[in-house]
Parts: C-alpha cells; structure tokens; sequence
C-alpha cells in the first residue's frame, strides 16, 4: 500500500513513519513517498527516516520528490501535512496581529484566517489534483486550520478527505486516566469544531465517569486542563474544553503573555528548525538523534505562554509524545482492513450536529470502517457553545469565500466577525498587514 505525504520535508513526519513501522500486519503501508517543495528539507527528513528503519525488517521503503502530481499517482492514502509560506509565514501571522493586539495564533483569531486565506487555495489545486490523479485515494488531513482546511478540500473529494487532529485524543485520554479508566475503553462524547471543542461526558461501561471528576476539585485540578482553565471555571462549564478554548475564554491575558515574550511561537519555531536543518547538512550528524533532541525541545515549549498565564506549570511527560500519528494510523488501518473502530475526527456534518448544515466539518466521534468515517450523531451543544460554534463557522465560510473570489472586502469581514477581533476598522488593517507581508495573499483585490 502506498502512502504518499506532503509536507514531506517537514519536522514532524518522523512521527508518522515511526507509526508505521510498528504496523505489522497484512495490508499495511510498504512504500511512503515524500512530497516537499524544499529538497534540502526531503533529504534531511529521508535521512531520519533511514535511522528509524536501520533495526526494522521490511520497514516500508522512501522516496522523495518535489514533483507534486508524480507523488500522487498511485496513492492508496494522501497524508496532508502542509504549510503555506513556512514558520516564517506563521511568525509573521503572529506580528501582524500582536502589533493591533489580538491574537494571532496559527489556527485561532487572525492569525488562523490568515493562515487559511493563504492555504486555502493551495488546498483545492491539491484536492483537484487528487481527484484527477488518485480518485480512489483517501486524503487524510492535517493542514491548519484543519477544520477548515478540510472543508474546503471536501467540496472537491467529498467524504474521501477526513480531518485528524491529536487535541482531543490527548483531552479523552488525560480524562480517562484521571478517572482510572483504560482509554482504549472510554467512549468521548466530544463535540464542536477543531481547535473548538467540549468533552462533555466519557462513557466507560455505559456509564458517564464525567460527572465524578467535576464534583472532585482535587481530581479535576490535577491534570492538564484542570490546572489550564481552573476547577471552578470547569465546574461552571459543566464540561472539559478543548484546550485551544484557553485562547477565547482568557484572551485578554494570553495577548499580553504573547505581547511580553521575547519570541512568539512561530518565531521559536522557525529559529529552532532552521538549526536543525542547518545541522542535517553535515554528513556526520546523528540524524534521529538531532531529531529527537529537537522535537522533545519542541513539544516541552508547547501552549507555555498559556500555562504561564494560567500558573499550570511544566507539561506532564505523557503529553510529550505527540498523538497525531497514532490517529492516522488507526484511521487507516480501518479504512484498509475494514478494522471498525470509532475516532473524534474532522468530517462533514451530514446531520449529526443539527445546527450546522451537512456539508459544515465538524469534530466529532466517528465510526470508521472500509467505507471511511461516519459522524455519531450527538445532543445539542448548550447556548453558549452553540453561539461560539456558529460564529467561528460562519467566520470559516468568509475565509472559504474570499478564497474562492478573491474578494478582499470578504477577507475584512471574515476578520471582523471572529470573536476575538474587536473592531471591523482592526480588521482592514489585519488585512493590509498580512497582504504586505505574504505574497501568498496577492490573489486579494
């Protein structure tokens, strides 16, 4: 089976291959090709890969290739990892919106319609290409912003490209541990958009655990959320938030930790990348060793300003290895082998979130099998949530629609009406900034 991914050259794609390599059984990915734009990038990420598989018998083969339509012929499974304009783009995301004092976080606020309104197109010519190239293929992506990414892409390949994401893995997982429950067991009742989303009960036996954890302020305080939000705030909530909520119910406080640090995260990022590669071009270097030490680097830092603001202290070591991968593979796994299993994915709605229209992605348990992910249908959110959902979907939908006119005056608007932009005059000088600085965004008229 043939597992094409793009964004081949990028940092995290030794977590996906690792993955694989764990994969024994019939039917599993035996050829990976490698798709970037940046050949320095392939070969420094190829010769990671080359180390992970040094101990492993028939570990898949790799080949990489900056020919994007010779990358996707043939493909059983696309994996979308992109990132349009680089961290250099994402630090400038960042800037822009910290200089008129909103947020500008690469999926949440202006820096996530930024980063959409340039990723967005590329998307759909990569959508285009797959239904022409690979028609048969299932795209599985995990582009920011992923939700809304994913959508875009949909309405080119239908139910054949599925979002992933690790956050809400992670959010079950940290709940039923706390619980004393066995993960593999529990059943999230999850809900909302990606990067927007509430468990709202976790179902071990058919009975809901949630409700003990938000009675107990000891136990709710000791994992990452409860230390994040704050045990009353939960309590309040009646629910455990996905963690990029911090973003929306601390605002205030997280643009001004952004605003007083010396790097923002992009910056971090892009600096502390740049080194790596920098050090994969000399031939003596231990390349999954480099690897390693930057990625545990990486994944300490992550959300630190929000733990800062909200004094939740350093990230447990569980929370340090990733995720993502492991959703990948288990979404494959049972598309290929028709091995049904159930995953919180990023899938069109067809009815299962009743306030949002069909084609509206939505983040939600999902039974999957040979025929691809199918949303459970799940109760209403309550108001304050659906409120919050709606607008940030309806905020999807003008990025969608500048992308696709070209509109500049839709593009001010999609920033206008994000929760976290306070000012429509705030908003055209977002668009300005970001038009200045990526010239991804010239499409805009």
């Amino acid at each position: 089976m043939k597992l094409t991914i793009l964004g081949g050259g990028g940092f995290r794609v030794p977590l996906v291959y690792g993955a694989l390599l764990t994969d024994r059984g019939e039917g599993r990915v035996t050829e990976v090709v490698l798709h970037d734009l940046d050949d320095s990038r392939l070969y420094a990420v190829a010769r990671v890969l080359a180390e992970q598989a040094a101990t492993v018998p028939d570990a898949p083969t790799v080949t990489a290739t900056t020919d994007l339509d010779e990358a996707l012929r043939g493909a059983d499974f696309i994996f979308s990892a992109i990132r349009v304009g680089g961290l250099e783009g994402r630090a400038d995301d960042e800037r822009v919106a910290l200089a008129q004092g909103v947020l500008g976080q690469e999926t949440v606020g202006a820096g996530g319609i930024a980063y959409g309104l340039r990723t967005v197109p590329v998307a759909v010519d990569i959508a285009r290409r797959v239904a022409r190239l690979a028609p048969d293929a299932w795209v599985i992506n995990f582009t920011n912003p992923a939700g809304l990414v994913t959508e875009a892409m949909s309405r080119h390949l239908g139910d054949r490209v599925i979002g992933i994401c690790d956050s809400p893995v992670g959010l079950g997982r940290r709940i039923a541990t706390v619980l004393g429950a066995d993960p593999r067991e529990a059943f999230i009742d999850y809900v909302g958009l990606n990067h927007l989303g509430w468990v709202r009960g976790l179902r071990v036996a058919g009975r809901d655990e949630l409700p003990r954890l938000l009675a107990d302020p000891d136990l709710l305080g000791s994992f990452e959320e409860g230390k994040l939000f704050g045990t009353d705030w939960l309590q309040s909530l009646g629910a455990i938030p996905n963690e990029y909520l911090h973003y929306y119910y601390f605002n205030r406080e997280t643009v001004r930790a952004y605003s007083e640090v010396e790097k923002t995260r992009g910056a971090f990022l892009r600096d502390q990348q740049a080194q790596f590669y920098d050090e994969m071009k000399r031939p003596d270097t231990a390349a999954l060793t480099a690897w390693d030490r930057t990625r545990a680097e990486r994944e300490a830092t992550y959300m630190a300003e929000n733990r800062e603001t909200a004094g939740a202290g350093e990230r447990d070591a569980d929370d340090l290895s990733g995720g993502y991968e492991k959703v990948a593979l288990a979404l494959m796994r049972a598309i290929a082998r028709d091995e049904r299993t159930t995953l919180i994915l990023n899938v069109r709605n067809q009815g299962a979130l009743s306030v949002l229209d069909t084609d509206a992605v939505i983040e939600v348990p999902c039974l999957v099998d040979a025929n691809g992910a199918h949303p459970v249908a799940v109760a209403p959110l309550p108001d304050h949530a659906t409120g919050l959902v709606c607008a940030v979907k309806g905020v999807e939908r003008e990025v969608l629609a500048a992308a696709e006119n070209g509109s500049r005056t839709t593009a001010v608007k999609a920033f206008a009406l994000h929760p976290l932009v306070d000012s429509v005059n705030v908003a055209r000088r977002l668009v300005e900034g970001y038009t200045e600085v990526h010239p991804g965004l010239a499409y805009l008229k």
